[in-house]
């Protein structure tokens, strides 16, 4: 199942968009802490999950952070990426770049990409509105612009 279908259907169960709201629904604690230099990380103790974020972020940033790491809790449940990064040789990479997409899509349903495209932004003028990188502006696009042809 792709990563847009578990967020549109994400999206559907829980009737939001809003990462803290879904993460609530879905028994999943959030917790607000000092973390200096790390923005936030998922994490699951006797199979209960919890998302870790850093207090000193703005508001915004907590909720692009919480959207990320509830894209961990979704699509790698099982997965301690801290873990694997600091004991292992296994690329996290991927893992990273799923959550990524996750939170984007989350966050930023494509109408609101297309209509600031409509409107004459260019891709980097909507990522920096967005608070995204160019290259999830364009997944996004490419993600719904994929979407639209399989189902014409």
């Amino acid at each position: 199942m792709s990563i847009k279908h578990k967020v549109d259907m994400l999206c559907r169960k829980c009737d939001t968009r809003d990462p803290f709201t879904i993460a609530a629904k879905l028994g999943i604690r959030v917790l607000h802490e000092p973390l200096g230099s790390i923005r936030g990380y998922y994490s699951r103790t006797h199979r209960i999950k919890f998302i870790h974020i850093n207090q000193d972020l703005s508001k915004e940033r907590q909720r692009q952070v919480c959207a990320h790491e509830l894209g961990h809790a979704i699509l790698h449940p099982k997965s301690n990426t801290p873990f694997l990064r600091a004991n292992t040789l296994y690329s996290v990479n991927k893992l990273e770049t799923e959550a990524n997409r996750f939170m984007a899509l989350l966050l930023h349903p494509a109408t609101e990409i297309q209509d600031y495209a409509q409107c004459g932004y260019t891709l980097y003028q909507i990522a920096d509105i967005c608070g995204l990188t160019p290259e999830l502006v364009e997944y996004i696009i490419t993600t719904y612009n994929r979407n639209d042809a399989a189902s014409s």
